[in-house]
């Protein structure tokens, strides 16, 4: 049996799984990403997740790795500047992952961004398989995005192409982590909304954790200032993807990551708002709807880079 290897790293966590050719799950691990601590230590995290991974048999069948990463990367250089983990700039990721003691030595890591990751997934077996044209979008710790253009995922010269999280949609909006204002990510991301709804007067439950899915559950039950901090998402999300439709034109947009769990506490708001800015006939018609592989749609999309012949047809670099 062919195995394919697979690392998602993100502001939360640092995900890895086996994976068959099918992109079906044989084993999976996880670790908090320690995302203030230094280098060294969010080094150490991603050698712990291999180390769990190559203590399941399916590991002694490994052909390739793929790793997703927060971004930006460098597909390259092979290093990663994820915005939301401070630690790392310019990090050599994938020299990282090679000095992994269990890792064969015919096994060349691949990188690429986790939405590009994502969308690779999403446009081979989920909510956007049979779409030419589509924007898949992870909204969780950040905000990012890929596109499939003309029936191939686009991922860019460096693997950021699709980077939407950073798209300026308030002018006067709050500094985003990346220096500039008003990014998508400032607004939509799940840490905004909790800061958001927590600056209106929000609290959470005494003992529950003030993050983005204690404010989705306030605002089912019609808290008002969760709500609002999700409109304020919602809002930004439609004015970002608007864009992108009259640059590119859409026929699907698919969101997924942690904030997408909310459901129509999001996705009502984002389609209510995307009347307001997708105004131009040939900027309408498209369909919004939730990544169909939840959360392990990095890993899968991961595991696609580690594929000849899942990535091929998608455009997506392998080893």
């Amino acid at each position: 049996m062919t195995v394919y290897g697979a690392l998602d790293i993100g502001g939360t966590k640092i995900a890895g799984a086996l994976l068959d050719g099918k992109g079906r799950l044989l084993a999976r691990a996880q670790r908090a990403t320690p995302a203030d601590r230094p280098a060294a230590d969010l080094a150490a995290a991603v050698m712990k997740v291999l180390d769990d991974l190559a203590a399941f048999p399916a590991w002694d069948e490994l052909s390739c790795m793929g790793i997703a990463s927060a971004g930006p990367v460098d597909t390259d250089a092979g290093t990663v500047s994820p915005v939301n983990i401070p630690g790392w700039r310019g990090f050599p990721l994938i020299d990282l992952v090679r000095t992994h003691p269990r890792l064969p030595l015919s096994v060349l890591p691949v990188l690429v961004g986790d939405a590009v990751a994502m969308t690779a997934a999403e446009h081979w077996l989920g909510a956007a398989r049979g779409f030419d044209n589509a924007l898949c979008m992870v909204v969780s710790t950040g905000v990012g995005g890929g596109l499939v253009l003309g029936g191939r995922v686009h991922a860019g010269r460096t693997g950021n192409a699709g980077h939407i999280g950073h798209i300026t949609v308030d002018h006067e909006g709050p500094r985003c982590a990346c220096g500039a204002p008003g990014c998508v990510e400032s607004l939509a991301s799940g840490t905004a909304i909790a800061a958001h709804a927590r600056a209106l007067g929000w609290t959470a439950e005494p003992g529950s954790p003030s993050h983005a899915a204690a404010v989705a559950a306030a605002a089912r039950e019609g808290d008002e200032r969760a709500l609002a901090a999700f409109r304020r998402s919602a809002r930004a999300l439609a004015a970002a993807i608007a864009a992108t439709a009259a640059l590119v034109e859409l026929d699907r947009v698919v969101i997924g990551g942690g904030v997408a769990q909310a459901g129509d506490v999001l996705f009502s708001p984002l389609r209510q708002y995307l009347d307001d800015y997708a105004v131009l006939d040939f900027t309408r018609g498209f369909s919004v709807v939730p990544a169909g592989l939840a959360l392990n749609a990095g890993l899968i999309g991961a595991a696609a880079t580690a594929s000849a012949e899942t990535v091929s047809p998608a455009g997506i670099p392998h080893c």
